[in-house]
């Protein structure tokens, strides 16, 4: 110790290095119990699997962050879209269709004839007698009245509703014998009932119309040529009228014809 030095420096100094000495060890154990905490850690992650913490020294030196002002968004309101109210339109009136009148048929009409088609049939369409609309086309469309054949495309002349045939003439009385009448069949007829009728034969009846090859041939609305008064009617049996007289039955005349 040199004379210069002053012993209170001295014993300060002392004391300094004794305070240094005592704060070693106790450094050193901190340090030790980190290492040691750090090592358990380690191990108990890779025993467990999970992921390893990275440590580094930053953990210990990192100063005291300041926390960040996180914004928390607002909801801003907003205002009610306004929706449209539909207000319901009453339908506007539906037009009232009226039935459509179809008007009455009051004359004859053309009616072309179509496949399928037949006597029968358009005569029951038009409500008219199948015996009247033949005698309507039978000159018209060369129709033979023992067979009327119609074809596709034919026009037909349909009569006006109600039409009938031509309403027989009453034979006039007092003709002489062998007068020559023409005669339309009507339906139901017969050349038997038509020769009493007109107090003629059946033979005579075939002989004036050639065209005649059988006395059942005949049908309604064929004309024929008849001589009335050959035979005297015969009187029936309670004394009555002849039976057919010329006269008391009339028949379809079309026209008289003089015996010549």
């Amino acid at each position: 110790m040199s004379d210069k030095e002053n012993p209170q420096d001295v014993i300060n100094a002392y004391r300094k290095r004794q305070e240094r000495a005592q704060r070693t060890p106790v450094l050193l154990f901190v340090v030790f119990a980190v290492l040691v905490v750090a090592g358990g850690a380690l191990l108990i992650f890779w025993l467990t699997g999970a992921d390893t913490p990275q440590i580094s020294m930053d953990m210990f030196n990192r100063a005291t962050e300041t926390p960040t002002a996180t914004l928390t968004p607002t909801s801003t309101p907003v205002p009610p879209t306004a929706t449209p109210t539909l207000t319901p339109t009453a339908p506007p009136p539906t037009d009232t269709l009226e039935p459509t009148l179809t008007p009455t048929r009051s004359g004859a009409v053309i009616y072309t004839v179509n496949e399928d088609d037949n006597l029968y049939s358009i005569a029951a369409t038009f409500d008219v007698d199948v015996l009247v609309l033949i005698e309507f086309n039978r000159e018209r469309l060369s129709l033979d009245p023992a067979n009327p054949i119609i074809r596709v495309g034919d026009e037909l002349l349909i009569p006006a509703p109600g039409t009938e045939l031509p309403t027989p003439t009453p034979l006039p009385e007092g003709l002489p014998k062998g007068f020559k009448v023409e005669y339309v069949v009507q339906p139901g007829d017969s050349l038997a009932a038509i020769a009493i009728q007109f107090n003629s034969t059946v033979e005579d009846i075939l002989a004036q119309n050639k065209d005649l090859e059988d006395a059942n041939s005949i049908f309604a609305g064929q004309l024929l040529v008849i001589r009335v008064n050959l035979v005297t009617p015969v009187p029936t049996a309670t004394g009555g009228p002849a039976e057919d007289a010329p006269g008391s039955t009339p028949g379809a005349i079309v026209t008289l014809t003089p015996t010549p």
